[in-house]
């Protein structure tokens, strides 16, 4: 019997490459980080793409990487902050697997994100406002996209349990 897929989704700095990487061991599934697999086929970085190419093309190399590994079985995908912010792209990753939402408030994201810059969409001088902007506008369709919330508060190992409990 095929193993469906586990698809994380989330706002960006929930820990999906770093939950993901942790679930697919303990679960002998595949890992995939959609940004670092979309990287590896244009041999550049996502940073690059966005500034080089722009963010449509940028979408259009996700949609088609998307339904690439939604064709896959037996992995844990870590998808990218706005994968899941298309319904075409929720349409073809749900028909593969369970999505599951890491669920962290706005305040713990910021936090964490607070010296990183390698966020295309944040690399801004309002870069907290534009966060919350996108946090706020991201989160109601993360939910609509998934089957399962989990709270992404706690340890990486702790939200890797509640996952493998919850599916």
């Amino acid at each position: 019997m095929k193993q469906k897929n586990l698809i994380l989704c989330g706002f960006m700095g929930c820990g999906k490459s770093t939950v993901g990487a942790l679930l697919a061991r303990k679960t002998g599934m595949f890992f995939v980080d959609l940004d670092k697999y979309i990287e590896k086929q244009q041999q550049k970085t996502i940073t690059r793409i966005f500034a080089e190419d722009g963010e449509e093309t940028f979408r259009a190399m996700e949609r088609s990487a998307a339904k690439e590994l939604a064709a896959r079985n037996n992995i844990v995908l870590a998808a990218g902050g706005g994968t899941l912010t298309f319904p075409e792209n929720v349409e073809v990753l749900k028909s593969s697997g369970k999505i599951i939402l890491l669920d962290l408030p706005v305040e713990v994201v910021a936090d964490r994100l607070r010296h990183d810059t390698t966020r295309p969409l944040l690399n801004r001088p309002d870069k907290e406002q534009a966060l919350r902007e996108l946090y706020n506008k991201r989160l109601p369709l993360y939910r609509s996209a998934a089957d399962v919330v989990v709270n992404a508060a706690e340890s990486p190992m702790q939200v890797c349990r509640e996952i493998m409990e919850l599916v």
